[in-house]
């Protein structure tokens, strides 16, 4: 775990920046059995909040009293805690070829720092950017009104079409990027292998209970 900028006797905005890589790798790996506060290095729980710098998309581990310092004004963005599942998200198969994704797994989110749209999907060396037209989004913002909802930098549509399914999220960035870091760090041969599907499926079953009763219909 990276050392806060007070332990380092650094002012935060000077802090060293880690690659955003190192933030895959971390959220992928099994948690220890005591994680601290990356800002202050007060103890963690298991289920402890994230903050994201949105010009770096570094994700940074942070305690209740941290996380609650930082909103849409600050360097540091606090990441929302709820998923939600769209059962009734409109996306037909024709308009998911239009979205020029290649794989049937991406997520789509906002970025302030860039003020565009940003699609990623998940690849054996991480996390890898699409190009996606502005007036194809736009389409599918007209057929699914709660896109516009979705809070900028912090929550992404999170689409599985994998092995036939037809999931759609609300889901919080950093769930994102754990799934990013999953797949890079189990993926095994040309088609990921036994151990990369089990961690998959392990994921979307979480996400799913987390989800829980919170549905857009």
């Amino acid at each position: 775990m990276q050392a806060s900028a007070e332990q380092m006797g650094t002012p935060l905005e000077s802090a060293p920046r880690a690659h955003p890589l190192a933030a895959l790798r971390r959220l992928a790996r099994p948690r220890a059995l005591l994680e601290r506060c990356e800002l202050c290095a007060a103890p963690l729980s298991s289920d402890h909040q994230h903050v994201i710098e949105p010009a770096t998309r570094q994700v940074t581990c942070a305690c209740d009293a941290c996380a609650i310092l930082f909103g849409n004004q600050t360097r540091l963005r606090r990441i929302p805690r709820d998923a939600e599942y769209w059962p009734d998200f409109v996306l037909p198969d024709a308009q998911w070829e239009a979205l020029g994704v290649p794989i049937a797994l991406a997520f789509f989110f906002r970025s302030s720092a860039q003020d565009h749209l940003v699609t990623m999907y998940p690849s054996p060396g991480g996390a890898t950017e699409a190009v996606l037209a502005e007036d194809v989004w736009n389409i599918l913002c007209a057929d699914n009104p709660q896109l516009a909802t979705l809070e900028a930098d912090v929550e992404a549509l999170l689409v599985n079409r994998m092995r036939g399914a037809r999931d759609y999220y609300r889901a919080p960035i950093d769930e994102c990027f754990r799934l990013v870091g999953l797949v890079r760090a189990h993926w095994r041969g040309l088609s990921g292998g036994r151990a990369m599907w089990d961690q998959f499926d392990i994921f979307f079953r979480k996400l799913r209970e987390r989800a829980g009763k919170r549905t857009h219909a």
